[in-house]
């Protein structure tokens, strides 16, 4: 009787810990080897209106906005949302030759509520594609009118490639971190990409029609609002596409405090996605027969890169001892393929994209910045974080 129900729990855990990993090695496969879709861009580019949401940005904001206005033809807008401001942004933003409204509320706080108050500014004089920048980020040559385009063109959410740096003279761990993002916001999304299925939304670089954007619900408090957002217009028929010739880059806050901040957000963030959305958009999938659901649900089912080492490693340690007590070996032969798989998926992403992030050494060093995530998920266990919080930024 024990024996069926170790069994049976270990079939279970397997099986679960068995998708996220297939699907990131099939995507590292895909993104090395898979014939690329390159971007034909056709028609005129579309009047456009660049949408950023700012709190407490005065450090950056004028070399943002900069960047943004070099990109902007006659008749496009860039548009700063000042939320809860309590420096000087807004005159800042202004100098530099955006468009600025102020919002201030006690409560409803966060980067979906700043987005729902620059679309509704926006109606007045709606554009044909708005495109959200955050207020920390800068844009590779050309980026705003490939995604422009390409979200006229297409009729779906086009979200550009987005990137963080490790900052000059930054620690190892950072720049495992980096590598780490690389994995999820390039390998990943390219190799569904090249197998022409759609991406999540990221939170920057991110391009709508005005009908999509209008439509959406955005004021809430949502700690991760992309995701939720990718969700539902992925569910209402719209899934986003992935655009890696457009490239929009960030760094990563230098002080702890800021990097934890973040890095909490992020994965606390992730993680509840993966609770409350993935089952609905597997269901979603199944009744509509709609391998977009399908391929989304797939994608958001991976886990941060370090939880699921993590989750590898305690499933074949269990795996070895079940194998020591009970002499079941098929659990520790199936473990073993999972930590050989994910092992493979990592070396492959850092052979085909990481070599200029990480050294081969640094990277095997890695074990430690795992090992120092482990308070950050007992956290999400018994203390999540449900409430966007914005990062401290290295100017401040």
């Amino acid at each position: 009787m024990i024996i069926v129900l170790v069994q049976t729990l270990m079939w279970l855990g397997l099986g679960l810990l068995a998708v996220p990993v297939m699907v990131l090695l099939v995507q590292v496969l895909a993104a090395r080897w898979a014939a690329a879709r390159k971007t034909q861009l056709q028609g005129e580019r579309p009047r456009m209106a660049v949408l950023v949401p700012a709190h407490n940005e005065a450090g950056g904001i004028a070399d943002v906005v900069a960047g943004i206005r070099s990109q902007l033809l006659a008749g496009d807008r860039v548009l700063v949302v000042a939320d809860n401001c309590r420096d000087e942004t807004a005159q800042f933003a202004r100098e530099a030759g955006a468009e600025v409204t102020e919002r201030f509320h006690d409560t409803l706080r966060g980067k979906g509520y700043a987005l729902d108050h620059g679309v509704r500014h926006l109606a007045a004089d709606a554009p044909e594609v708005v495109i959200i920048v955050d207020a920390d980020c800068y844009l590779g040559p050309g980026a705003l009118d490939t995604v422009a385009r390409l979200c006229r063109q297409t009729g779906r959410p086009v979200q550009a490639l987005y990137l963080m740096h490790t900052p000059e003279g930054g620690s190892p761990m950072r720049k495992i971190a980096e590598f780490a993002w690389l994995v999820k916001n390039l390998v990943r999304p390219l190799g569904f990409q090249k197998l022409g299925l759609p991406c999540q939304l990221m939170g920057t670089g991110m391009a709508f029609t005005w009908q999509q954007i209008s439509a959406a619900d955005l004021a809430t408090g949502h700690i991760v609002e992309d995701m939720k957002l990718g969700v539902d217009l992925a569910e209402a028929g719209q899934p986003p596409l992935f655009c890696p010739e457009a490239l929009v880059y960030s760094f990563f806050p230098t002080s702890d405090s800021g990097a934890s901040t973040q890095r909490t957000r992020w994965e606390h963030g992730h993680l509840s996605v993966i609770q409350s959305y993935v089952p609905r958009l597997l269901g979603g999938a199944l009744r509509r027969r709609n391998l977009a659901l399908a391929a989304l649900a797939l994608d958001l089912s991976v886990p941060p890169l370090a939880l699921l080492v993590m989750l590898v490693v305690a499933v074949w340690s269990l795996s070895a001892v079940v194998w020591l007590v009970l002499g079941l070996v098929w659990p520790l032969l199936t473990a073993s393929l999972l930590v050989a798989s994910i092992g493979v998926s990592v070396l492959l992403g850092w052979a085909g994209f990481g070599r200029q992030v990480i050294s081969l050494a640094e990277l095997l060093g890695a074990f430690g910045y795992v090992a120092r995530k482990l308070p950050l998920y007992f956290k999400f266990l018994f203390n999540r974080q449900v409430a966007w919080v914005r990062s401290k930024r290295d100017s401040e």
